[in-house]
């Protein structure tokens, strides 16, 4: 007998909000969170713009003196994880922490950490390299500190998938509850990549888009789109096995029912242009919740406004749902959110468990000339009221990664 697998909380630190509350109210009312950025100078750079969070105080949720030996991404993290907590009702105090683990995807780490001790290092040598330095710079330090923060004592992993960390994140804390290794799982995902040295790479590969109008440069499966915008944040959920969520009397967001991960093993950056890895993983999400494909309501697509993603994408849900995929509706919230790297499907995942909560599907904002090659309903500008009874979020990373997890609304 398998576990279910339940949401108990859900925390998210965004441009769009620094509260759940205030994020979804920004989704749902279709928000730009994108603008120039400010964080350093970007006069030689190609892209000018981002999804870049201002002001967070790290010290209304972490101790003063910690906040200086934690990346930007850690902060995010541990906000996002306090809001989760918190939500949830849970008292660590009174749980097993053996029985509760963390695991929390970072595509990036700390690269900013990494730029400012080699900065030290060029212009003050060896000796004034900051004893925080590898433990702020390390990805794993979001799962670590949440973990050492909360007594999770439990499984604790930081997964390193490209853009599919977030959902592969999520996907294994499911199987380990699923299992029974497990009554608590902290999982998701943080990232602050918005970096001279990262941007000057993303531009390199010709990846980011160099639209420098921030209310317009993110437009998935646009016709006119040119590349993803980089944003930044945290999305933390907290999974409970159900029984156990029962009986401590918790509200249940939703749930988790399917889990799929593949690798095209094609190319580094470039997807398999047949789409079958991305086919697999939905396929094996929806084989694994025990549904039909025509049981899927919506799809909070990968969506990153490339040009190559979005045409592949559409092939690959067309070719998993059939007639099907002209009924069901498809949205890309990274047209407000930016693509938040390593973190996009966490924070993607709790807008899937909040549009399935409240039966509002989010838009896909800046869809003005629809690519021909993507024909299906993305739910253009506005947000749309459903009841949708299962969701599918897709992931897709740099490597060939692929992830994509079902979610239904809770029912008892």
């Amino acid at each position: 007998m398998k576990n279910r697998v339940v949401i108990t909380g859900m925390g998210v630190v965004h441009s769009l909000g620094l509260s759940l509350d205030s994020f979804w109210d920004s989704i749902c009312n279709g928000r730009n969170g994108i603008s120039l950025i400010t964080k350093f100078d970007t006069s030689d750079l190609d892209a000018k713009v981002a999804a870049e969070i201002k002001g967070f105080e790290p010290t209304d949720f972490i101790d003063k003196k910690e906040v200086r030996r934690m990346d930007a991404f850690t902060q995010y993290a541990m906000a996002a994880a306090k809001m989760a907590f918190e939500m949830s009702g849970l008292d660590m105090e009174k749980e097993d922490g053996y029985r509760a683990g963390a695991i929390v995807a970072s595509g990036i780490g700390g690269i900013a950490t990494l730029e400012e001790q080699h900065s030290i290092l060029m212009t003050k040598g060896t000796g004034r390299i900051s004893p925080f330095f590898i433990t702020s710079m390390i990805p794993n330090m979001a799962a670590a500190r949440i973990a050492i923060e909360y007594g999770l004592k439990g499984f604790n992993e930081c997964v390193v998938t490209a853009c599919a960390s977030g959902n592969n994140a999520i996907g294994d804390a499911y199987k380990v509850i699923q299992r029974g290794d497990a009554d608590i799982v902290v999982t998701g995902g943080a990232e602050s990549a918005i970096t001279p040295l990262s941007f000057a790479g993303f531009c390199a590969n010709k990846a980011l888009s160099t639209n420098p109008d921030p209310s317009t440069a993110c437009r998935p499966f646009d016709r006119d789109r040119d590349g993803f915008i980089m944003g930044e944040g945290a999305g933390i959920l907290i999974l409970e096995e159900y029984e156990h969520a029962m009986r401590r009397g918790a509200v249940i967001l939703g749930e988790i029912v399917g889990y799929g991960c593949t690798c095209d093993a094609y190319h580094i950056t470039a997807p398999d242009p047949t789409g079958e890895g991305g086919i697999r993983s939905m396929q094996f999400a929806i084989r694994d919740a025990g549904i039909r494909p025509e049981d899927i309501d919506y799809i909070n697509a990968h969506g990153t406004s490339t040009p190559i993603n979005d045409p592949c994408e559409t092939k690959v849900i067309k070719n998993v749902f059939g007639e099907h995929a002209y009924k069901l509706a498809v949205s890309s919230t990274k047209s407000m959110t930016g693509h938040l790297l390593g973190a996009a499907g966490a924070i993607e995942a709790i807008i899937t468990v909040m549009a399935l909560r409240d039966g509002i599907i989010p838009p896909t904002i800046n869809l003005a000339n629809p690519d021909p090659e993507c024909d299906l309903d993305y739910v253009p500008n506005e947000a749309r009221k459903a009841d949708i009874r299962y969701a599918l979020s897709n992931a897709l990373g740099f490597g060939g990664h692929n992830a994509a997890i079902v979610f239904r609304k809770f029912a008892d």
